[in-house]
């Protein structure tokens, strides 16, 4: 299992900014094929170990026979040894098929090939940067054409960041009706999409946002205005972006209009919770231990997600390791003062029908007193004025970022933008030119 990674230790392969290739897709494939099999090899043995012998009493810790240890070591051997050639042989026959197939290697993934790896990074993607895979994916800003962003920005710029294992094909399943859509028709601005490994820690993530909001304003000084949509776990990495942007003292800060959450899980999700639950009842079942450490599989930025952990301080000196504790031990992390925070609930029961069980499991993942940043204890709660609350009935989780409900509410919101101070627009100019 890879280590809880902090900024400082994570692999520098995953500093690369160039979309995911088709040829990176099958050297990825090709090495979980190798890396996958050995994991599976070391899993079977500590089960043969903790499930068979010692539940037959034929295992002790601190020695066994001579007879249980050859047969234990001629077992594994001959198992290491098929899962080790099965891997290799795989991974070849990947590289073949990549070498005849040259000319697609270097051709970016079609949609539906880009939301499976975003799939399988929400799931391990913490473990593919810890492996170096290529599958890992790079934080970059799109256009509204699905190209990487590139060209020169001006004016207002609104940044569409996505929940767990979702990519930026996720915001527009209808193309023309989408939120992005209909914001760049009616609004007078551009509109990009956030793309990122939700794998990772999400003060990883947020500290990567900051960098790039800062790059961006930095070659694009004529930009008046940031505006960002969050969609569940995108809404803590627009949060922990804001946190580490204004403790770095970025001017990009500056230029925030807008935070709008759409059933961001501010104050963690009950799935994860349970979740936690579940594998830690699990762990103390005599010789279940093993079945318990496949939990541990479940990326970090799941994990997070159990109290929504925003700062890197809240996972850094787990006692627990890369699991964490139940226990809320989070730190405070307000919105900046000068933020109009938008926060956006929903919930499966009617308008008519409320139910404390319903309010509970809120949109099915969160639930809405989390969503709308309610919590007892101050340090906590988020303070987001009442009017820019907003809970809706009978949408789910998945919904809420295609409801026109949802659309016409923010578009309302981002109507009424008062143009930017010209002390703020004087400060971001005179930082780009000391960095150009």
């Amino acid at each position: 299992m890879p280590p809880s990674l902090t900024p400082l230790h994570e692999p520098y392969c995953n500093l690369r900014k160039s979309p995911t290739t088709q040829g990176d897709l099958i050297e990825g494939l090709a090495q979980l094929a190798t890396t996958g099999v050995s994991r599976t090899t070391e899993f079977v043995q500590v089960f043969y170990r903790e499930a068979v012998l010692r539940s037959l009493g034929l295992y002790n810790e601190d020695h066994q026979n001579s007879l249980q240890q050859k047969v234990s070591d001629r077992s594994f051997s001959m198992i290491k040894f098929i899962m080790k050639y099965t891997g290799q042989y795989t991974a070849h026959g990947l590289r073949v098929i990549g070498r005849v197939s040259q000319e697609h290697t270097q051709k970016p993934l079609v949609p539906p090939l880009h939301m499976l790896v975003s799939a399988l990074n929400g799931v391990m993607g913490d473990h593919l940067v810890y492996d170096c895979n290529p599958l890992a994916l790079p934080m970059l800003a799109y256009d509204r054409q699905g190209k990487v962003q590139t060209g020169e920005l001006r004016g207002r710029v609104v940044i569409f960041v996505h929940g767990l294992c979702m990519d930026i094909h996720s915001w527009y399943p209808s193309k023309h009706q989408s939120m992005g859509e209909q914001i760049y028709r009616q609004q007078d601005c551009t509109v990009l999409y956030l793309s990122y490994n939700t794998g990772r820690r999400i003060s990883l993530n947020g500290r990567s946002f900051s960098n790039l909001l800062n790059d961006l304003i930095i070659k694009n000084p004529d930009i008046s205005h940031l505006d960002i949509i969050g969609h569940s776990m995108g809404g803590l990495v627009a949060r922990s972006a804001l946190f580490y942007g204004k403790q770095a003292g970025f001017n990009w800060i500056l230029l925030v209009d807008h935070l709008i959450c759409l059933g961001s899980p501010h104050q963690g999700a009950l799935l994860e919770r349970l979740g936690y639950m579940l594998q830690d009842k699990v762990g103390k079942i005599p010789f279940a231990g093993t079945v318990a450490r496949l939990g541990d599989l479940r990326s970090a930025g799941i994990i997070d997600l159990r109290w929504g952990s925003i700062r890197d301080d809240d996972w850094e000196h787990q006692k627990s390791g890369r699991r964490g504790d139940f226990d809320d031990n989070r730190r405070p992390a307000p919105l900046p003062s000068n933020i109009k925070a938008y926060f956006v609930a929903g919930t499966i029961e009617r308008e008519n029908m409320h139910s404390k069980a319903r309010e509970t499991v809120g949109d099915y993942l969160v639930s809405v007193k989390s969503a709308l940043g309610e919590h007892a204890n101050p340090e906590y709660q988020l303070n987001v004025p009442p009017e820019r609350k907003v809970v809706l009935y009978g949408v789910d989780h998945m919904q809420i970022q295609y409801s026109q409900r949802v659309i016409d509410h923010v578009l309302k919101w981002l109507a009424p933008v008062a143009k930017q101070t010209a002390q703020a627009k004087k400060v971001v100019q005179e930082a780009s030119a000391v960095a150009s």
